[in-house]
């Protein structure tokens, strides 16, 4: 039941030196929250919080949690953390760490983006792996939804990135569904992207099918909706509360 660490965009790379771009990352000061819903029942929340770090990078705090009557059943609390720089105007993941506990699975992990090296460091519960041959370009999970938020898919024109998540190195491919209004947490109807990504791993999500995200089809892209399906069910989760800091 862990929230947004899920999509991709065509993401081009090579060698690379350290810039300062602000439009590289305009998720700053982004604070989100939201409802999971699992099947008629209220699963639980989830917040997401996107902060600078220092003068060229940024850091995404996400944490989900079931509620009283759910933990009973599969008591959830994941933190999940994502942080990047800004390289020749593009993202470059460089840390990402997931704290599970989801009712008998705890997990501790911990993956650094060596990407000057083309390597990978990654640590699940005190045991280390280093992978080689991962040039710098590669992703997480969650840096690549938020390119996708800067550049979707469109129609008949699906789009990939290379991303390393869960000790696996892969291209995950979105695609656009349809277009069709959604009800904002503001109040208002509005027109968004109906966007498919296609994960090869479960990463962040445990015994997830088929996602599907509503984005506002508009440049903030804000995420209003995401449905999972699962094997005891689906999963919804739709945006409660939307603010941006200067």
């Amino acid at each position: 039941m862990k929230v947004l660490s899920l999509i991709i965009l065509l993401f081009s790379f090579g060698v690379v030196a350290e810039a300062k771009s602000p439009d590289c990352f305009p998720f700053t000061g982004e604070h989100m929250k939201f409802s999971v819903g699992w099947e008629f029942v209220n699963a639980g929340s989830a917040e997401i919080h996107i902060t600078q770090k220092g003068n060229n990078g940024y850091r995404v705090h996400n944490f989900a949690r079931t509620n009283g009557f759910l933990d009973i059943f599969k008591k959830v609390r994941d933190t999940i953390v994502s942080e990047g720089l800004c390289l020749n105007q593009q993202m470059q993941s460089t840390l990402f760490t997931a704290d599970q506990l989801e009712r008998k699975y705890t997990a501790k992990k911990e993956t650094k983006y060596l990407y000057k090296e083309n390597k990978v460091e990654y640590t699940k519960n005190g045991k280390t792996t280093m992978y080689n041959d991962v040039p710098a370009g590669y992703l997480n999970i969650l840096d690549a939804f938020y390119l996708t938020r800067l550049h979707p898919p469109t129609a008949g024109h699906p789009i990939t990135i290379p991303v390393f998540d869960s000790a696996e190195k892969y291209d995950v491919v979105v695609k656009l569904l349809k277009k069709e209004k959604l009800r904002a947490p503001w109040g208002e109807k509005v027109d968004c992207l109906v966007i498919e990504p296609i994960l090869q791993t479960e990463g962040v999500f445990s015994s997830v099918g088929t996602l599907k995200i509503w984005l506002t089809d508009d440049d903030k892209r804000i995420p209003l909706k995401i449905t999972a399906k699962i094997k005891i069910g689906r999963i919804v989760i739709k945006m409660t509360q939307y603010r941006k800091e200067d």
